[in-house]
């Protein structure tokens, strides 16, 4: 399927690696022209790149002037640690939601803006299940995912009237290095082998994580004229786990 990207500008952040990687590879691969946004850019030099922190005050809308005239925005970036409530303090919460609740929130406000005076344009919030099924242990990032599941669907129900898209994507669990270095100290500890991590992937759906890729070809998609009457809504990626009671 031809999903009509070619000559469409894309930026996507948090693309150095994991998902967003995924994401500006496949838009590219689909003929748009991408740009990535990142901590750490890639030194491949096969994407046009800028080294951005977006919980600095003033760097989303840095990055927004960078990035130019944009018709696909991926907001990734962000990483929020686990924890339970007492576990996780005021600072170490409120750094995690600069960059990602905030670092959304400002990036999207900046494009947004540029969008709707061109009337068009599609913006996709790469979210994270834990917003759906509440986590204590995960107390943060659970709270800022339906924060951010609030925002999209928000956001995207007004939008249309601008001739802007904006939605959302929820990954369950993706086989990312962060994912692969968790269940390889996981291992560790219950099976005293890290190499045998693989093994605690049995209870996920279809008995493995996601790929980056699968969920890069759904942003891909919801990003084009193929799916041009969405908005408002969040895609859930996790082989259904998120209903398993």
């Amino acid at each position: 399927m031809d999903l009509r990207l070619k000559g469409k500008r894309a930026l996507v952040t948090g693309g150095s690696k994991g998902i967003g990687r995924a994401c500006a590879e496949v838009l590219a691969a689909e003929g748009a022209e991408v740009r990535i946004a990142s901590r750490n850019p890639p030194a491949d030099g096969k994407l046009v790149s800028k080294a951005v922190d977006l919980s600095q005050r003033g760097a989303p809308e840095a990055l927004a002037e960078w990035a130019g005239e944009l018709d696909i925005l991926v907001n990734n970036a962000g990483a929020i640690p686990g924890g339970d409530l007492l576990k996780v303090d005021e600072e170490t919460w409120r750094k995690a939601w600069d960059l990602k609740v905030f670092g959304y929130v400002n990036l999207t406000r900046a494009v947004y803006t540029r969008m709707k005076a061109r009337r068009r344009g599609v913006i996709v919030n790469i979210i994270g299940s834990a917003g759906e099924k509440m986590n204590a242990a995960y107390v943060a990032g659970s709270t800022a995912n339906a924060g951010l599941m609030a925002f999209t669907k928000a956001l995207g129900g007004a939008s249309p009237a601008d001739g802007v898209r904006v939605l959302g994507i929820n990954p369950g669990p993706v086989a990312t290095d962060r994912l692969v270095s968790l269940y390889k100290q996981m291992a560790q500890s219950k099976l005293g082998d890290a190499s045998r991590y693989e093994e605690l992937f049995k209870d996920m759906a279809f008995g493995r994580p996601a790929s980056a890729e699968e969920i890069a070809w759904a942003v891909a998609f919801l990003a084009s004229e193929r799916s041009a009457y969405t908005s408002g809504c969040i895609l859930t990626i996790d082989g259904g786990q998120v209903n398993r009671s």
